[in-house]
């Protein structure tokens, strides 16, 4: 979840951070929350539409898969969540590329 966090959020929050913020939520049971407001975020940073599940029911029913989904779906927009946000920067930038790669909206498998 840190990673995703960290990238979604363009930084300003760190993977250590948001990873910790996380595991607290997890053992105080209300971690489906801020899983559900980054789904959300991403599908707002991509464009996505929500899917037939709202993006909340999604971390309740199994926040494991979810969190697999998002990370995939970063992955294959061309954002590397494990190398960080400023990794990422840096890449787009060798590249020539000035904003996060776009692509045709909907979630892909």
């Amino acid at each position: 979840m840190g990673q995703i966090a960290h990238v979604v959020d363009r930084g300003t929050i760190s993977c250590f951070a948001a990873g910790f913020i996380y595991l607290a939520l997890v053992y105080s049971g209300c971690n489906s929350t801020f899983g559900c407001t980054y789904r959300t975020k991403l599908r707002g940073l991509f464009s996505l539409p929500e899917g037939p599940i709202p993006d909340g029911l999604v971390h309740c029913i199994c926040c494991f898969c979810a969190l697999c989904q998002d990370y995939r779906e970063l992955k294959n927009r061309g954002t590397d969540p494990a190398i960080g946000w400023e990794a990422n920067v840096e890449k787009w930038k060798q590249k020539g590329v000035t904003l996060p790669p776009a692509i045709q909206p909907g979630m892909s498998r």
